[in-house]
């Protein structure tokens, strides 16, 4: 992929009716249940070590749920399940604190003053069963058709295997739970950042090191925002060709694919005259990566002419995980244009990336794309420069500054008669 957007999640509208064409079709028939999400947070002794922004990693952790909890959309149900927040490390048995995780708000309507009571009581003190405390989120968020998340922040790697957490995220993914797994590191520790990083590529969630309070707090809003934008349809997986003529047909809906380093991934869509393609792409990073890089999202007609690309093109960033673009086709009451007969316009959206990795780090399989595609009544835009609209506003202005111009002189004038009579 190449450019961000920021979906929000990431989507990417494509509606497509070629001639004959069969489109590929998301599940349109909704969610009856609402968005889920569990926060798992690593209680351990070593969260109360003293190195972002001068505070502990457990404050840090804290304040920044606090910040989640009261920025949770109405419709998400969200639940919390810590690890080693009762046995002490050292002092207590081994065996008993390995077993040391519990849920301490269940996955539902949140009673927000409940939920950070609970999370403000926390103390860092055992030890680190991440894959143990997996098992158990998974439980609670319960199965179902549409996507669930777990969000797991911790700051050390998994002091209790077995079970191996990364083993626990394969397994989980596997059994096609619609599980996504997001690991929130609070160390730059190199064995921390390999363990996180497989149990997200393993469920096709992303890896984050946080090192400051807002990049903690960003990133769970943006983690817990992206689950109500993905659950309503379980995404379908497609696969992206390497050029628009045997591209697949998109029907709007929610898609899923791999892209591998500098691909190039197209699809198609055919827009009616009068509508609007709304499209975004969103990337998940799921290994280590080099610092530049960018997802980029255009637009492409028949005959190989860029229409549109995306919001993030040309911003000057180098850190863009989604992006997304407008296309109108036409206004509305336009003729079809003459590629797309009288279904509409064909149109081409590549999804591009300027990725690299180091050398350690395995480029196969590609990155996990997420796509949403929609079509929506063309909206109208501005045309080019047009005197003819703008001859009332020009007398106004005009007639405005005459008066305003007869006004000022003959005030000039009576304070000089005032002052040559005084």
């Amino acid at each position: 992929m190449i450019f961000k957007r920021s979906f929000a999640g990431g989507c990417l509208l494509v509606l497509l009716a070629l001639a004959g064409a069969v489109p590929v079709a998301a599940d349109d028939g909704g969610a009856a249940e609402p968005p889920k999400v569990e926060l798992v947070l690593d209680v351990s002794g070593s969260m109360r070590a003293r190195d972002i922004d001068g505070r502990s990693r457990m404050t840090v952790a804290q304040q920044s749920f606090d910040a989640v909890v009261d920025a949770l959309p109405a419709e998400t149900q969200l639940g919390i399940r810590v690890l080693g927040a009762r046995y002490r490390f050292p002092g207590s048995s081994k065996a008993l604190g390995c077993t040391d995780t519990q849920q301490i708000s269940p996955v539902g309507p949140v009673d927000k003053a409940r939920a950070k009571a609970a999370i403000a009581t926390l103390r860092p003190t055992g030890w680190t069963p991440i894959g143990l405390a997996l098992r158990a989120a998974t439980r609670d968020l319960g199965a179902g058709e549409t996507t669930r998340r777990i969000i797991l922040i911790t700051d050390g790697e998994d002091t209790c295997s077995p079970p191996d957490p990364c083993e626990v995220a394969r397994q989980l993914a596997s059994q096609g739970t619609h599980l996504i797994v997001d690991t929130l590191g609070l160390t730059l520790n190199d064995k921390v950042r390999q363990q996180l990083t497989c149990i997200a590529d393993a469920t096709g969630g992303t890896y984050t090191a946080v090192q400051h309070q807002n990049e903690l707090t960003g990133r769970l809003n943006q983690l817990v925002q992206r689950a109500g934008t993905t659950y309503k349809r379980t995404p379908v997986k497609v696969a992206g060709t390497a050029g628009c003529a045997d591209a697949p047909t998109l029907a709007p809906g929610v898609y899923t694919d791999r892209e591998r380093f500098s691909e190039h991934r197209w699809y198609r869509v055919t827009v009616a005259p009068g509508q609007e393609l709304r499209a975004s792409v969103s990337v998940s990073l799921d290994r280590t990566l080099n610092l530049d890089h960018g997802v980029l999202l255009r637009a492409v007609s028949g005959a190989g002419q860029e229409l549109v690309r995306g919001t993030d093109a040309g911003s000057g960033r180098t850190d863009v995980q989604s992006t997304g673009l407008r296309w109108s086709n036409q206004r509305p009451g336009a003729s079809p244009s003459p590629d797309g007969g009288s279904g509409g316009t064909q149109v081409c959206l590549v999804v591009s990336n300027s990725f690299s990795a180091p050398a350690s780090v395995r480029t196969a399989p590609g990155m996990p794309l997420e796509l949403t595609v929609d079509l929506a009544p063309s909206s109208d835009a501005p045309g080019g420069p047009d005197l003819g609209r703008g001859w009332l506003l020009l007398l106004v202005l005009a007639g405005t500054g005459l008066v305003a111009g007869l006004v000022t002189g003959w005030l000039a004038r009576w304070r000089v008669a005032i002052w040559k009579e005084n």
